[in-house]
């Protein structure tokens, strides 16, 4: 997956409360590595840039690249983030190494394709992106950079759905007990504004007909 953002660590030496302690007032915060067939392994990371990532959003459903001097990088995914009751801020991390095998949930960006040939929008409609990211269930070995919507066949007042776009081999949506709208073209606000004047006009001539016709 492109541009899949690192984590950047450093090993822990000691254990126990007052190894973590020590990693808070050096500006640290403590975590562990664990999963993948491996032995846990503790880290720092540094505060600024964990605040930082975690102010983005999305952290826990995000795939990261954990870069430690020495090792070779591992992809990981957040379990958990442990935070100050008072001061909600980062105090330990929980990470879980990924084999190439494992299935995880991520949201990954969509890109509209297709445009310049919709008649909607030849028209003068307007593309509504509804979702700009989908979750999908994926592999770890095979998470696709984008899915690709094409919206070229839209007209005006149409949408696409899930079950219209083709998803990378491998992946399905997380949800799955509706076929949820990921984008539609409405009408340009010039022939909204038209089509309710005429609404309107023939509200009007119908309340001055006479009676009985």
């Amino acid at each position: 997956m492109a541009g899949m953002p690192n984590i950047n660590a450093t090993l822990r030496t000691g254990t126990g409360k007052g190894a973590a302690r020590q990693a808070r007032r050096d500006g640290l915060v403590p975590g562990v590595v664990y999963g993948g067939g491996e032995n846990p392994v503790t880290i720092n990371v540094r505060f600024n840039e964990l605040f930082r990532q975690l102010k983005e959003g999305r952290f826990l459903s995000t795939l990261f690249n954990l870069r430690i001097d020495g090792q070779e990088d591992v992809r990981v995914i957040c379990r958990g983030v442990q935070r100050d009751v008072a001061k909600d801020l980062p105090m330990h991390l929980d990470l879980m190494r990924l084999r190439r095998t494992s299935r995880v949930n991520l949201f990954i960006p969509v890109e509209f394709i297709g445009t310049e040939h919709a008649p909607g929008i030849r028209r003068g409609g307007v593309l509504t992106a509804i979702r700009t990211e989908v979750e999908l269930k994926v592999t770890a070995g095979n998470i696709p950079e984008k899915i690709a919507v094409d919206v070229s066949a839209l007209d005006i007042g149409d949408n696409v759905s899930i079950s219209d776009v083709t998803l990378p081999e491998g992946t399905r949506p997380m949800i799955t007990d509706r076929d949820f709208v990921i984008a539609n073209i409405s009408a340009p606000s010039g022939l909204k504004s038209a089509e309710s004047e005429d609404g309107d006009a023939d509200a009007a001539e119908d309340s001055t007909a006479p009676a009985g016709g």
